[in-house]
């Protein structure tokens, strides 16, 4: 059973930062992309960063320079440091952990979502 359980989250004020990491129990680790993405009320998910197993690292035109995504496979670990925040970053924030490519369709895995609040 794969397990995603995200923290780091909160109230920052804009200009500021925060780390979000996400800790993955399970075989998937290793093999996964791991992804983080965001979502506002009443509209669609979208993909912030992801990092493959092997550390290549693809980022959304909106956050690059700000935000940097890494992880630990020893720890089973994967972070987003977010800098230069600004209130149009205000979403929840879910973890991903995408091994469909070894695991079938059914292998993507999602977290209980963290929420940023960037406000003044």
């Amino acid at each position: 059973q794969v397990q995603l359980v995200e923290s780091g989250g909160g109230l920052v004020q804009p200009g500021g930062s925060l780390r979000l990491s996400c800790a993955a129990s399970g075989s998937i680790f290793s093999t996964a992309v791991m992804g983080w993405y965001r979502q506002a009320p009443g509209k669609t998910r979208e993909q912030v960063a992801a990092i493959t197993s092997d550390g290549f690292t693809t980022y959304a035109d909106f956050v690059q320079g700000r935000f940097t995504i890494s992880r630990d496979n020893a720890k089973n670990t994967v972070d987003l440091q977010m800098n230069s925040l600004k209130p149009e970053d205000t979403r929840v924030y879910y973890c991903n952990a995408d091994d469909r490519v070894i695991g079938g369709p059914e292998a993507d895995y999602w977290g209980q979502g963290t929420q940023v609040t960037v406000s003044s």
